[in-house]
C-alpha cells in the first residue's frame, strides 16, 4: 500500500473528462434566459438570433458572429448575443476578448449561471486558476447539482494548493464519479495533501478497483508512486502502461519525469521526445526536456525547448527561470535578466527566483542590486521554511493528463 502522504502536486493545465463542449453554451437556454425582461427580442432580432445559433452549431463562427452583432446593433441590451459572442471567442481561443463580452453579458443577466460558468472556464483555460475560483464558486452556490462547475472548482482549489477546500468540493461528487480515474486520482492527491489519510487510501483503492488493470490505472498508480518519491515502483507501473498502450498520452511524459528524478537523463530525454511525438502541444514536455538538456550542458537545445514551452504557455515560471540560468551561463546577461524578471512577475514571492536574479545581477557587475536580491532571498527562504512551504518551490509532478481537452 502507498504511504498516506503525498508531496504537493504542481499546477497543471487541466480540463475534466466530462467537460464535453462546455464552452458551447446551450443557445436555446441563453436566448430564453438571458434577455432582460423589459427588452425582449422582437421578431427580426429573434430571427437573427436563431440564425446565429444555427451557424454556431454548424461551426460557422464568422456567420454566427455576424448574426449576433446584428442583434446587438438592434438591441444593445441583448445579453444572449454577448454571451454567444463570448462562446465564439472561446472557440477561437481568444480568451481576453471572450472575457470582455462575457462580463457584459453577466452585467445584463447576473442571474444566469451559464454565463458565469464560461467566465470561469475562460480563466481556467488560461491556467489562471485563482481567477476562475470565484465564478465557479458562484455557479456551485446557485446550481449545487452542477457536476462540471463543482469538479472544475475542486481542481482549481487543488492547483492553487488549497487542499482542504479541494477535498470539501470534490468529495461530494463521489457517488457520480466513483468510476472515473481522473476524479479518483485528483481526490486522492487533494486528500493526501490535506492530511486525510483515510480518504486518500479510499480514493486510491477505488482507483485500482475501477481501473481493472487497464493502462490508465497503471498510469495513475505510477504517478502516485512518483508523488511518494518511489521511483522504481513508478517505473514498473508506467512501463506496464506503456507496454499495454505505447501511444497512451502522457505515459511517456511521466516515465520521463520518473527517469529525471533518478538522474537517468538519457532515458528521460527519450521519453519526453516520445511524448512530444504523441502530444506535440503539451508544454510541460518541452519544459522538462529543456531541463534535461540544461543538465546535460546542451544549452542551445535547452534554449530551444524552453522557448517552445513558454511560447505554448507564457505562464510557465520554471521555464523562465531555467532560461535565465541558461542565458546566464552563456553570458547573455540582458536576456537572463529579462527571463528572471518575467518569472518574478508570475511569482514575486519565490525565494528561488530572487536567488537566480541575484546571481545574474552579480555577473552584470550590479553588486548593490545583487546584495539586495540576496537579502530578499534570505528573508523569503526563512519565511517559507517557517511556514512549511519549501516543498512548493521544488519541481513537482505536473498533471497534464487530467486536463486533456475532450475530443
Amino acid at each position: 500500500m502507498l504511504p498516506a502522504r503525498c508531496p504537493p502536486a504542481s499546477v497543471a493545465t487541466m480540463v475534466p473528462r466530462f467537460l464535453v463542449l462546455l464552452v458551447f453554451l446551450l443557445p436555446n437556454a441563453l436566448s430564453a434566459q438571458t434577455q432582460p425582461r423589459d427588452r425582449p427580442l422582437d421578431p427580426k432580432q429573434q430571427e437573427l438570433f436563431q440564425s446565429g445559433e444555427t451557424a454556431l452549431r454548424n461551426g460557422d463562427l464568422s456567420g454566427a458572429e455576424r448574426s449576433f452583432r446584428s442583434v446587438l446593433a438592434l438591441n444593445p441590451q441583448a445579453a444572449g448575443a454577448y454571451a454567444n459572442l463570448g462562446v465564439i471567442d472561446m472557440r477561437r481561443r481568444q480568451w481576453q476578448e471572450a472575457l470582455e463580452v462575457l462580463r457584459r453579458a453577466e452585467n445584463l443577466a447576473p442571474d444566469v449561471p451559464g454565463i458565469r460558468l464560461n467566465i470561469g472556464l475562460a480563466y481556467y483555460r488560461q491556467n489562471d486558476y485563482g481567477s476562475a475560483i470565484a465564478p465557479f464558486k458562484s455557479v456551485v452556490r446557485d446550481v449545487p447539482g452542477s457536476v462540471q462547475a463543482r469538479y472544475l472548482l475542486g481542481l482549481c482549489y487543488l492547483f492553487v494548493a488549497h487542499y482542504g477546500e479541494a477535498v470539501a468540493t470534490l468529495e461530494p461528487l463521489w457517488p457520480q464519479e466513483l468510476d472515473q480515474l481522473n476524479y479518483l486520482y485528483a481526490l486522492g492527491i487533494a486528500a493526501g495533501e490535506a492530511g486525510d489519510q483515510e480518504l486518500e487510501q479510499r480514493a486510491l483503492g477505488r482507483l485500482l478497483e475501477a481501473g481493472k488493470n487497464s493502462p490508465e490505472v497503471h498510469l495513475f498508480m505510477g504517478k502516485a508512486y512518483i508523488n511518494h518519491e518511489k521511483y522504481d515502483e513508478a517505473l514498473t507501473e508506467l512501463n506496464l502502461a506503456a507496454q499495454a498502450n505505447p501511444n497512451l498520452p502522457f505515459v511517456h511524459f511521466n516515465l520521463g519525469f520518473a527517469y529525471l528524478r533518478k538522474q537517468d537523463l538519457e532515458h528521460a530525454r527519450a521519453e519526453f521526445l516520445a511524448d512530444i511525438a504523441i502530444e506535440p502541444a503539451v508544454f510541460y514536455n518541452y519544459e522538462q526536456l529543456g531541463l534535461v538538456y540544461s543538465l546535460q550542458h546542451e544549452d542551445r537545445k535547452a534554449e530551444a525547448a524552453l522557448l517552445q514551452a513558454v511560447k505554448l504557455e507564457p505562464r510557465l515560471t520554471d521555464s523562465h527561470v531555467e532560461l535565465a540560468q541558461v542565458y546566464d551561463r552563456q553570458k547573455k546577461y540582458a536576456a537572463a535578466l529579462a527571463e528572471i524578471d518575467a518569472a518574478g512577475k508570475l511569482d514575486p514571492t519565490s525565494y528561488r527566483i530572487h536567488y537566480v536574479r541575484a546571481q545574474v545581477l552579480q555577473h552584470m557587475g550590479r553588486a548593490q542590486e545583487a546584495k539586495a536580491e540576496m537579502q530578499t532571498y534570505t528573508r523569503l527562504f526563512a519565511d517559507a521554511r517557517e511556514q512549511g512551504r519549501l516543498a512548493l518551490e521544488q519541481s513537482s509532478l505536473p498533471n497534464p493528463e487530467l486536463a486533456r481537452d475532450p475530443q
